[in-house]
């Protein structure tokens, strides 16, 4: 099943980066109240995701977020079947923003084990990844954790997204492989220097035709990441910003060319409920601005 042309082109060879708007059931609150809503002003999941969505619906539609900047968006599974101003959001975003749509498809993580936080199972996959491709969605993302720098849990955390991943490319779609490093690891440097050479080596396996998206944390070696940019099977290298202020995650990015971001909470750092729409857009077109800055340095 082939994934769409115009997409893949986009993503290849457009400038810019991709948006994470996939906060999850874990996330949510605390991204909630970072925009000014706490959790005394909703109650239960469903008011949760409501308010969450408005938030979503609010950046999506904003004049400052479109194509020109902005080359993707990771929804979240209850977003697929939302929708931005009255248009399905894959469908949305694609054809009348230009930004390329992704699912987050993990449902959280194991409990640490050899250093390591695996994907917990994801029941129906086969059933979500067809949903997803048959309502316009073009990748797929699914992250784990690496905490310590253990041979055994990395080899874990890169064979189950590989799998996962070729699962996904048989669907038709294209994984983003997020095999995320904590920023406080005492060892980052180590786990990165492993979790390279596991890539690389599992990466020499994938087909170029058929190419894969990485999502990593900012490396504490400016540029590491090189061989991974420059290898056929790489579509793209993305990165979190994995709790660093926007201003450092930008200024890490900066120096790691070639790669783009990803960034969820430091997209969203500044914006706020109680702002006029037009303080909001301008807020965002900043945010915007400054990550598409780094993202093509």
């Amino acid at each position: 099943m082939a994934v769409n042309k115009q997409q893949l082109d986009r993503i290849a060879s457009g400038k810019g980066f991709i948006a994470a708007l996939d906060q999850s059931g874990g996330s949510t609150p605390k991204a909630l109240k970072l925009y000014g809503i706490d959790e005394s002003a909703y109650s239960g999941d469903a008011e949760m995701f409501d308010l969450v969505h408005q938030m979503r619906a609010r950046i999506v539609t904003s004049p400052a977020f479109n194509g020109e900047r902005v080359l993707g968006a990771i929804l979240f599974e209850r977003t697929l079947d939302d929708s931005f101003a009255g248009q399905e959001a894959a469908t949305y975003l694609w054809e009348t923003k230009q930004v390329v749509p992704f699912l987050k498809i993990d449902k959280g993580l194991e409990d640490e084990a050899d250093g390591v936080q695996l994907l917990k199972p994801i029941p129906d996959l086969a059933a979500l990844l067809a949903r997803a491709k048959a309502k316009g969605v073009f990748g797929t993302k699914e992250r784990s954790v690496i905490k310590a720098n253990n041979a055994a849990g990395i080899a874990a955390v890169l064979d189950q997204q590989f799998a996962l991943g070729q699962q996904v490319l048989d669907a038709g779609l294209i994984p983003i492989i997020e095999p995320e490093v904590d920023i406080k690891a005492a060892d980052k440097e180590a786990i990165e220097a492993e979790l390279k050479q596991g890539l690389l080596a599992r990466l020499d396996k994938v087909d170029p035709q058929t190419p894969v998206i990485l999502k990593l944390t900012l490396p504490s070696v400016d540029g590491y990441f090189q061989e991974l940019v420059d290898h056929p099977s790489v579509l793209k290298v993305v990165a979190l910003s994995g709790g660093y202020a926007r201003d450092d995650a930008n200024a890490k990015l900066a120096r790691n060319p070639g790669v783009i971001a990803s960034f969820s909470r430091a997209l969203t750092e500044g914006l706020s409920a109680q702002q006029s729409d037009d303080a909001f857009n301008q807020a965002l077109d900043t945010a915007i601005e400054s990550i598409y800055r780094a993202s093509i340095a």
